[in-house]
């Protein structure tokens, strides 16, 4: 039947556009569209975060995307002006939640690059140890809620058994739960309890034995890899275009890492533990299988730590510092490899006893930075998985 029949006015007519006369076909293949704006946060389940992101669609299918960040901004960087070197680092493990102490090692790097110090041994390891704790809390938390945003409940609940088990170990350390507030400039805020190393090797050991659960549960399941495999494919170009970093750029076949490729801390003799996991495809499922791959790796790296510290004879873990800590004008970039990917501090200093502008580089900011060119022709729903799979901190993107 004619649009002009079902109207019931002729074309031209008052109320009819001349527009929206087609040739008699009937399948409505010739109908015209309009693009549809649809937001999909700041507050959505789908977006694990006040994340907002623009979404132009046609039909179900993305045409354009544009994150909008800045919901969380708590202007860090302005208050790093405004704070000594000591409550710097407060704040500066903060901005990303799950990964506490990294974001406070990359401080402390810098000022005492900046100073000319030198740690003690002991603390240097102590602090890998540490790094390496954090980076396998941080992945488990994305182990158990990428599922969980694809519809599957109960990989949670085993992700956060061996949460649970590494962070009792952090917390007995420190004190602290999730914002440890445990390294120091000149080293760390105090040795270990009596004990402590043999309670790590045990917990290590528990969530070695028990992450097959994970692997099995998830890996597996047909409906996981139905929504995750050829999903999201990221190319190794845009990776370098948009400056992406961590999992996220070795599942696309980018073989990089700061702990092997510029060593610090005590990296550079862990090399023959060490294991750069890369994956090729770079889709979800890639991206998912990396982070898993690098949890079995990271706790290689604390039971070679542990050893370490069990052979190492009793000592400092911090040097003696001014009571008013002043650094030497001048600047310096600091960079690590967090959980995330690449963090960057830019230290300008004036030798005042706050730093006259310090720069963060989060990791998080630059990997949702390519979703404009990601999510255009995809469907909504693998919109979904492919958010998920960024593995981002909202805090770390607004800082």
């Amino acid at each position: 039947m004619s649009i002009e029949k079902v109207v019931g006015v002729g074309a031209g007519a008052a109320g009819f556009d001349p527009a929206f006369e087609r040739g008699g076909t009937g399948d409505g293949s010739q109908l015209p569209t309009t693009d549809m704006v649809l937001n999909i946060g700041p507050q959505h389940p789908a977006t694990h975060g006040v994340l907002r992101l623009r979404l132009t669609l046609d039909g179900e299918r993305i045409a354009g995307c544009e994150p909008i960040v800045g919901y969380m901004h708590r202007g860090a960087e302005k208050l790093f002006e405004v704070r000594d070197y000591r409550q710097i680092i407060v704040l500066a493990n903060r901005h990303d939640w799950l990964s506490a102490f990294a974001n406070e090692l990359g401080v402390v790097l810098a000022v005492e690059r900046m100073m000319g110090l030198e740690v003690p041994v002991r603390a240097v390891w102590l602090r890998t140890l540490l790094a390496e704790l954090n980076r396998v809390l941080n992945h488990l938390m994305f182990l158990g809620s990428y599922p969980l945003e694809l519809g599957a409940i109960t990989p949670v609940f085993y992700a956060f058994r061996e949460r649970e088990t590494i962070q009792g170990v952090l917390e007995e350390l420190s004190g602290g739960r999730m914002h440890y507030m445990f390294n120091r400039v000149g080293g760390l805020k105090e040795d270990l309890p009596h004990g402590w190393l043999g309670r790590t090797a045990a917990a290590s050991a528990a969530v070695r034995k028990r992450l097959p659960d994970i692997e099995n549960l998830i890996l597996g399941n047909e409906i996981f890899r139905a929504r995750t495999v050829g999903i999201g494919k990221l190319s190794p170009e845009l990776v370098a275009q948009y400056g992406v970093s961590g999992p996220i750029a070795r599942a696309s076949g980018v073989d990089a890492d700061l702990r092997r490729d510029e060593p610090y801390l005590a990296y550079g003799e862990l090399h023959d533990v060490l294991r750069v996991i890369t994956r090729n495809d770079g889709d979800c499922f890639s991206r998912f299988w990396v982070l898993l791959e690098q949890v079995k790796v990271s706790l290689d790296l604390v039971d070679a730590c542990l050893d370490k510290l069990s052979s190492m004879p009793a000592g400092p873990v911090n040097v003696r510092l001014p009571k008013i800590l002043k650094v030497p004008e001048g600047q310096t970039y600091a960079w690590t490899e967090s959980p995330l990917g690449i963090n960057g501090y830019y230290l300008v200093s004036r030798g005042d006893k706050t730093p006259w502008r310090l720069k963060l580089r989060s990791a998080s900011f630059n990997n949702i930075s390519a979703l404009p060119a990601l999510l255009p022709g995809t469907m909504i729903p693998d919109m979904i998985a492919i958010l998920g799979s960024m593995f981002f901190v909202v805090g770390d993107i607004d800082k």
